[in-house]
């Protein structure tokens, strides 16, 4: 990056091509008998986007610019840039007399820890980072190298939206942007970060990637403002109640993960992209790793001994996958499943648990629409799936049904069903009912299916099925009370433990909570290869 000098000096070549174009810019051409130097000068105008006032503005709100953006982001020295000395084609408003080398974009390609990726940066110093035709153009050309290079690519969002100067032009070259994240959606990861304004229209590419990641308090997401949703609803909101970072991080899902600042972003960017492959012709790196005892004790006091207490699902997940190696995802929204990446053997896995410390675990609208999602992306990119199940059900009631838990419900099981990576379920405790068969049962195609000694398999939880089963009898009891309890015991002594969904073959092994890492280490090694024949189709017709 250039020091301050350097940039005072391409300011006043900036303001004098920018002030004198058409035949003055021939003038100062001329002038110059070094082509080379020309050169130097115009890479050197590039480098320093809107000019160094919109710069220092730019680190004033606590943000990098876009150039700072990827030199943080990409490997030292990796960046090869394309497009730079680009500029915008519109003659309209006297934009003639504004033209910008790069028009508000820097796009190219480098490498994070040593794998190629390509990256867009919207530059907030050049027009408000609007996108105009050539901006959508610089960013199409590289999602379409991104594709036939078979790499991920990342978008650094930091935009006002349409550049309105240029009209329908800009419109169309944000939808060519939408049909290539379409067209390369499961072909490539994608992988967007909102590091400033992302409004109207332009939400819709994020919305289309794999991830989302947003910078909290700098950063917002929405379709229409704080002041169109004011003139239609007569609702005051602000920018960040309504689309800021934890706004979509816990209401609407719509963010994947929260960062701090800039650079935090870049980092959990990094992050994210070391448990996937390239591509979807890939598998994700694997760790060496010398297999040794891997017992964990802790895991064997985790369960209570009281079957309605909670605990924390990230315990077992802690105990199972190699050292500090979860990353979550989606932490802070439908918090009754964790959805998350991890290694287990130096191996990428992806993790869906249910967790008991929310809602006891139930599925509803969210965590079956989060987990589902979740659950394709794995498929998409051949990330083997470990299901910790602790499940008593669906959560009932109005709010649930009319919000579509039926549908939404099938939309994990349709992804489990259709998912062909390694697939393998770890029961700790509860899988009652249709949540059974949805939480990667043997039925819809898991591998391999354990469970703890503390595990209950059964159509429901012991005292509701009690009560329908021998309601006539406890109704003509003296004591209806002790027989209810007599009935419950009985009814537990009979169902409520993996055996009998064992001695079928539903689950393949009962285990000691201690051995569960070692086991699932070994059935992920030997699911490696596994080959999946599907029939043949377009596409399936998932429940959205």
């Amino acid at each position: 990056m250039p020091d301050k000098k350097d940039i005072k000096i391409c300011l006043l070549k900036l303001l004098y091509l920018t002030s004198y174009p058409g035949t003055h810019l021939l003038i100062y051409r001329d002038r110059m008998h070094d082509k080379t130097q020309y050169l130097k000068d115009k890479k050197a105008l590039a480098q320093v986007g809107g000019g160094e006032k919109r710069i220092e503005k730019q680190h004033e709100k606590g943000k990098l610019t876009a150039r700072e953006r990827v030199f943080f982001l990409l490997d030292e020295g990796s960046f090869e840039e394309i497009g730079m000395l680009v500029t915008h084609r519109c003659t309209d408003f006297g934009m003639e007399k504004q033209r910008f080398l790069g028009d508000g974009v820097v796009t190219g390609y480098g490498t994070i820890h040593g794998r190629l990726v390509y990256v867009f940066a919207q530059d907030f110093t050049v027009f408000g980072g609007s996108l105009s035709e050539t901006h959508a153009e610089k960013i199409c050309k590289i999602m379409d190298l991104a594709a036939k290079n078979g790499a991920p690519v990342i978008g650094l969002n930091d935009s006002g939206g349409a550049r309105i100067q240029e009209g329908v032009n800009s419109l169309g070259g944000y939808a060519d942007i939408f049909y290539r994240n379409a067209r390369f959606s499961g072909v490539i990861p994608q992988i967007s970060a909102i590091m400033g304004p992302c409004a109207g229209g332009a939400v819709y590419s994020p919305a289309l990637t794999d991830f989302t990641i947003m910078v909290e308090q700098t950063s917002y997401m929405f379709v229409t403002g704080p002041n169109v949703v004011k003139t239609v609803t007569n609702e005051e909101v602000t920018s960040e109640e309504l689309g800021g970072a934890m706004t979509h991080a816990t209401k609407s899902g719509v963010t994947h993960l929260t960062a701090a600042n800039d650079i935090d972003c870049l980092e959990r960017t990094k992050r994210l992209l070391s448990y996937m492959p390239q591509n979807c012709e890939e598998k994700p790196a694997k760790y060496p790793y010398a297999l040794g005892e891997e017992m964990r004790e802790e895991l064997t006091n985790i369960i209570p001994e009281n079957a309605n207490q909670p605990y924390d699902m990230r315990d077992v997940v802690k105990g199972i996958v190699d050292a500090d190696s979860f990353f979550e995802i989606h932490e802070y929204y439908a918090d009754n499943i964790i959805v998350g990446f991890a290694r287990l053997g130096g191996r990428s896995i992806g993790i869906v648990g249910n967790q008991p410390m929310s809602l006891a675990g139930v599925l509803d609208v969210n965590s079956s629409k989060k987990g589902a999602r979740f659950v394709r992306f794995c498929d998409c990119f051949n990330i083997p799936l470990l299901v910790l199940e602790d499940v008593p059900g669906f959560l009932p009631g109005t709010d649930q049904e009319w919000n579509a838990i039926i549908t939404n419900g099938a939309k994990l099981l349709y992804a489990f069903s259709e998912a062909t990576v390694p697939r393998v379920t770890l029961i700790t405790r509860k899988a009652y009912g249709g949540a059974y068969d949805v939480m990667n049962s043997k039925h819809i195609g898991a591998d391999m299916n354990y469970a703890w000694p503390t595990a209950e398999i059964a159509v429901m939880g012991a005292k509701g099925a009690s009560e329908i089963i021998f309601r006539r009898e406890i109704a003509a009891a003296d004591d209806p009370a002790a027989v209810l309890a007599q009935k419950e015991q009985e009814y537990k002594d009979k169902f409520a433990d993996p055996y009998r969904a064992a001695r079928r073959g539903f689950i393949d092994e009962v285990i000691e909570p201690k051995y569960s890492r070692r086991k699932l280490i070994r059935a992920f090694a030997m699911l490696e290869n596994k080959k999946v024949d599907l029939p043949k189709k377009k596409h399936g017709n998932l429940p959205l």
